[in-house]
């Protein structure tokens, strides 16, 4: 089974960077579209990048577009998530999560169309 592990989270100030990473072991993670998702204190998940198996085409919510940016590296089995200019407002447990679908039409990465998931990071933004 495939299991996810997320990395590099931790506390920031506002307008700082982080970087995290999605790792898997023994698996090829190329079979699957990746999304990362986040869940702040009392309100809903919510994700905010997806990339292709491929890694030739990511999405963003307009919440983070311009600040966020996810890469793949299948080689390493990894997906990144490089987290620029941070405010308050992005302080959440954040989540990797792999599956078939990258687009249903509606959504990228649809959560119901993620099998597998991480168990998050933190990302704290505050001075």
């Amino acid at each position: 089974q495939l299991q996810l592990v997320e990395s590099g989270g931790g506390l920031v100030q506002p307008g700082g960077s982080l970087r995290l990473s999605c790792a898997t072991a023994g698996f090829p993670l190329n079979r699957y579209a990746v999304g990362w998702f986040r869940q702040a204190p009392g309100k809903e998940r919510e994700g905010v990048s997806c990339i292709s198996n491929s890694g030739s085409a990511t999405n963003y919510p307009d919440s983070v577009k311009g600040r966020f940016t996810i890469s793949r590296d299948n080689v390493k089995n990894t997906v990144y998530l490089q987290m620029n200019s941070l405010k308050p407002e992005d302080t959440a447990i954040y989540y990797c999560a792999a599956g078939r679908t990258y687009y249903n039409g509606k959504d990228y990465c649809p959560e119901y169309g993620m099998t597998y998931w991480g168990k998050g990071t933190l990302v704290t933004v505050s001075s």
